[in-house]
């Protein structure tokens, strides 16, 4: 696999990890974990090691004297290794050995995120961070174990140890299975859409790499993306594929022949995730398609295209693409193209307005005299689209608003909490508005479950619900119904 893996067995850092509420979802800061070990770059490995020895830690993380963010990591088997085997100096700095640039999450994320990016970039501690950067404290693959609830590590583990498609296919069943039970057992709504994500993801790579393995793909840096539900981590129970395929040709005449190869094995991923209950893309946004198989640069004049004439059926189609995430191969491929893009939009305040055009053409379903407005027609009678006119709303405004303002959030919630502060917003609205994004996002898990078609997955008869549960649906419809006038009243409309 392309990334880097950190050296080292993970001892636990602490005794007192066993029960962190029973489960997985609460925030990682409140771990209860021994301080972390931060040292400046010019420390010796030396006084690193005993600093852990004294202190109970398997790691130190270095620190930066000035901006006090963090540099890099060293764990006591990193630098025993280096010292026993390598005959490294104990009196050098200790930057010198460190992992540079180590995974972070903040510091509020649910513990599932940890478990699941470790079994990703096959890393054994991530670094949690405050939302300035500066170090909260570490975790480590031992400390995640014992945890108890979401059940991601017994999960991924399988998932990472399948050998092929079909035992995959089974994996990714479980995964399903136990999100249901989950759902079930009250675990919020924000928390379940990322543990299904984070694991979806896990599904999704260890698929391409099996599959990468059976070709003889070129030597060149590629990477793989996701859009839509998937690039935004907010994937439910019924979910389709929605990808592309970044690659660097070392000449842009190479180009054609490039995509060739690559467009075989990113059909082959295609129907291997098909098979694990990805289902294909009825609109063929997959890396399959030439159309969604380029290079670099191809992505950047793409990007442009859309952007310089934003007509209604090119800005339709285009939404989607800018909710891209890497997922695997090379991110700073990725990164190159995310770095060129984030300030563009901005800059084609004709394009945003079209954006925000197409996206008050998808009304929340409430009528002006409060009652609901269904949409099903004759095949599915006094019934309400939750995907279309209950979340996209939230979804639209939250990456207009995202695009404008230069942020380079995916999900729904983190955009609008992203984008509140650039627009001064009071932090309240802020959480009503993404509570009942996720209040909508829990009905449509509510209605998958129930759904014996495809057809009806997001499909809900409010007669159906409680009372109680109907005053809340229309009330996140009401939110909605403040973010497009938000959006009237920016643009005009």
């Amino acid at each position: 696999m392309p990334d880097k893996s950190q050296g080292g067995t993970a001892r636990s850092g602490g005794s007192a990890f066993y029960a962190y509420f029973g489960s997985s979802e609460g925030p990682m800061r409140l771990l209860p974990r021994r301080p972390p070990i931060a040292v400046p770059p010019e420390t010796s490995v030396r006084n690193a090691m005993l600093q852990m020895n004294q202190l109970g830690n398997d790691s130190a993380v270095v620190v930066d004297d000035a901006s006090k963010l963090p540099l890099g990591i060293v764990t006591q088997n990193d630098l025993v290794h280096a010292i026993a085997f390598r005959g490294k100096d104990m009196e050098q700095p200790v930057a010198l050995l460190m992992t540079a640039a180590p995974f972070t999450l903040p510091a509020d994320a649910p513990a599932h995120r940890a478990t699941v990016l470790m079994a990703q970039r096959k890393v054994s501690h991530v670094l949690l961070v405050e939302s300035d950067g500066t170090l909260c404290n570490v975790v480590s693959r031992g400390d995640l174990f014992g945890l108890r609830g979401g059940g991601a590590e017994s999960l991924a583990e399988s998932v990472t140890a399948a050998a092929d498609v079909d035992t995959m296919a089974r994996a990714a069943k479980s995964i399903r299975t136990r999100g249901a039970e989950l759902f079930r057992a009250g675990m919020s709504t924000e928390a379940l859409c990322q543990w299904m994500s984070a694991l979806n993801d896990l599904v999704v790579m260890r698929i391409i790499e099996l599959i990468e393995n059976e070709f003889d793909l070129p030597a060149v840096p590629w990477c793989w993306l996701v859009f839509g539900s998937e690039g935004r981590l907010e994937q439910t129970f019924s979910t389709d594929q929605d990808n592309g395929l970044i690659f660097l040709p070392g000449d842009e005449a190479d180009t054609g022949r490039l995509r060739k190869s690559f467009l075989a094995f990113g059909k082959a991923v295609n129907s291997g995730l098909d098979a694990c209950g990805f289902d294909l893309c009825r609109g063929n946004i997959m890396a399959g398609n030439p159309a969604w198989c380029l290079s670099l640069e191809e992505w950047k004049r793409q990007y442009d295209s859309w952007m310089d004439t934003p007509e209604p059926d090119a800005v339709l189609n285009s939404t989607i693409f800018f909710d891209f995430r890497p997922l695997y191969g090379n991110y700073n491929l990725v990164d190159s193209l995310r770095n060129w893009l984030i300030p563009l939009p901005a800059q084609h305040p004709r394009f945003l307005r079209a954006m925000a055009e197409e996206a008050l053409t998808c009304t929340p379903s409430l009528g002006w005299t409060g009652g609901f407005v269904y949409d099903g027609g004759r095949k599915h009678p006094h019934t309400i689209d939750l995907k279309l006119h209950g979340a996209r709303p939230f979804v639209d405004a939250a990456r207009i608003w995202s695009l404008t303002h230069g942020t380079w959030e995916t999900n729904t919630g983190d955009r609008l909490r992203a984008t509140a502060k650039a627009m001064d917003l009071p932090p309240e609205e802020t959480a009503a508005e993404i509570e009942a994004f996720y209040l909508v996002q829990r009905f449509r898990f509510q209605q998958q479950l129930k759904a014996d078609t495809p057809e009806k997955a997001n499909r809900l008869n409010p007669a159906h619900l409680n009372q109680l549960n109907r005053l809340m649906l229309k009330e996140a419809f009401k939110q909605a119904k403040k973010l497009q006038l938000r959006l009237k009243l920016e643009y005009g409309f």
